[in-house]
């Protein structure tokens, strides 16, 4: 039988869980960065100080790539405080998340380490077999010089090639001696050469295009071919502003959510003009994320915020009305049958936008009139026009209407509350989860049950155990990182994932 200190760590990890998915310490809509940072780091410490273990096994988990930074950061720190076992299970579990993590942000957090003067035996011998790992260590001491010279520095490491030490410690060899690996070499010819800049990196190219004076448009049309995926889809506005009509993206190859948040910076004008295109790649990578739960969901109905608070805040904008927008379209289509219903009342998804109040509670009933077997609301939780009726009517719902649960309701909250330590809930009777990408939506409801506050955790913890061992076995389904970051190349297949990429 579980105790009440059970229930409590039960929904203290359910809890951290919530804010490692949402929160990256960047202004939100109702909380600035600092209320957001401080927020995090109390919970950071919170969960090492009480949960080293479940701390760890988040890693597991899909949380986003700040929050899998910042429990990396805190474990090796607090190396001395673990047991023999627990740093075996962590050196596991950090190797691998280390791993999925973009190269940049690993090397950030080698910085940051160095910064800490964090330099025990595990640390360096995670940096050692990390960097060991890369499939093109040229390439990362061309595209991330500065961090690649830190965690060599840091971890007392000697090149596997040669050359790159004196790539990385010396003169880079631009003003003496050609390098024997091409990339060096062209690095080095890009200084007073302008057509090898167009043989490099676009994020390395990019500076070397700016010392030359070239002009922007001519730059992206020749760097173009260079570009990953992602950097085709984030400057193809910026290259039709300047002219560079061959910067296209395909974007039915293109990611749910990020493909969302694409459509949602173009203006009304162009989402109408291009409907068909826009609707039939938001349609297409829904398609592929549902996979073989597609059409097996029964009869669903989705309240959708597109409220003015669904705009985010200037480092994430849009974002919640993005994920929003990606569930409708994965929701139609894991849907036998799909009723949508948007807070604004607009009926056209495409052309949504961050307006007006939030009238969540004449929505969900409106939503519960078709009769689900799913609801799922997608929202940040605040519930305003009038301020609880979403609260009461779930409540009402819950207790007199449907207390056999034959409508199984959850809600998704892309935004982290800072003042609360979670994402805003609506009614106790209903789970809230929070999410980053519409692509984890599936696993979420299947896992909601965690979050009603019947679970304790004796089966949350089994949950994780076996999350982790499938982590560790390699099955990249046990995270989101497979889908929107995983070996993004570009078109000639050569470069890794976009630099620079935030989750």
């Amino acid at each position: 039988m579980e105790t009440l200190g059970d229930l409590v760590a039960a929904e203290d990890v359910l809890l951290f869980v919530n804010a490692a998915v949402t929160a990256t310490g960047q202004r939100e809509f109702h909380a600035d960065a600092a209320e957001q940072r401080l927020s995090l780091d109390f919970l950071h410490a919170y969960m090492l100080g009480n949960y080293r273990e479940l701390y760890a096994a988040v890693l597991a988990l899909d949380i986003n790539d700040h929050n899998a930074a910042l429990i990396v950061r805190r474990l090796l720190e607090s190396s001395r405080e673990a047991t023999g076992e627990q740093r075996r299970t962590e050196g596991r579990l950090i190797a691998r998340r280390l791993a999925l993590l973009p190269p940049q942000r690993v090397y950030r957090l080698f910085g940051e380490l160095r910064r800490a003067r964090v330099n025990n035996r595990r640390t360096r011998a995670l940096i050692r077999d990390w960097m060991a790992a890369r499939p093109d260590p040229v390439l990362d001491a061309v595209k991330y010089r500065g961090g690649f010279r830190t965690a060599l520095r840091h971890a007392h490491l000697v090149p596997a090639v040669p050359e790159l030490g004196d790539f990385a410690f010396g003169g880079g060899g631009h003003r003496g001696r050609s390098f024997e690996e091409p990339l060096l070499d062209t690095w080095r010819r890009a200084h007073y050469e302008k057509s090898a800049v167009y043989e490099l990196p676009y994020t390395v190219a990019e500076g070397f295009a700016a010392k030359h004076g070239i002009p922007r448009a001519a730059f992206l049309e020749r760097i173009a071919p260079r570009m990953t995926r992602l950097e085709l889809l984030r400057l193809q506005e910026t290259a039709r502003e300047a002219g560079a009509s061959a910067v296209r993206a395909d974007l039915g190859r293109m990611p749910l959510t990020r493909l969302a948040s694409y459509v949602l910076g173009l203006p009304l004008a162009e989402r109408a003009e291009r409907r068909a295109e826009l609707t039939a790649a938001l349609e297409a990578a829904a398609r592929r994320t549902a996979g073989a739960e597609r059409g097996t969901w029964g009869r669903v109905a989705a309240v959708l915020d597109d409220s003015f608070s669904s705009y985010g805040s200037g480092q994430k904008r849009r974002r919640p009305l993005a994920v929003a927008l990606a569930c409708h379209h994965l929701l139609a289509a894991l849907a036998g049958e799909y009723t949508a219903l948007w807070t604004s009342g607009r009926r056209d998804a495409l052309m949504v936008r961050p307006s007006g109040p939030t009238p969540l509670g004449r929505r969900i009933v409106d939503a519960l009139e078709t009769a689900p077997e799913r609801l799922v609301i997608v929202s940040d939780g605040w519930d305003n026009a009038p301020p609880g009726l979403a609260a009461e009517v779930l409540r009402v719902w819950r207790t007199r209407l449907d207390p056999a649960g034959a409508t199984r309701i959850v809600h998704l909250n892309p935004v982290y509350d800072a003042d609360g330590f979670d994402v805003r809930r609506l009614a106790p009777g209903v789970p809230t989860a929070g999410i980053r990408d519409a692509e984890d939506l599936a696993p979420l409801v299947g896992i909601a049950r965690f979050a009603e506050g019947r679970t304790g955790l004796a089966e949350l913890t089994a949950h994780l155990a076996a999350r982790t061992e499938a982590f560790l076995a390699g099955d990249d389904r046990s995270t989101g990182d497979h889908r929107s970051t995983g070996g993004d190349r570009a078109a000639n297949g050569t470069l890794p994932r976009q630099e620079g990429e935030l989750r």
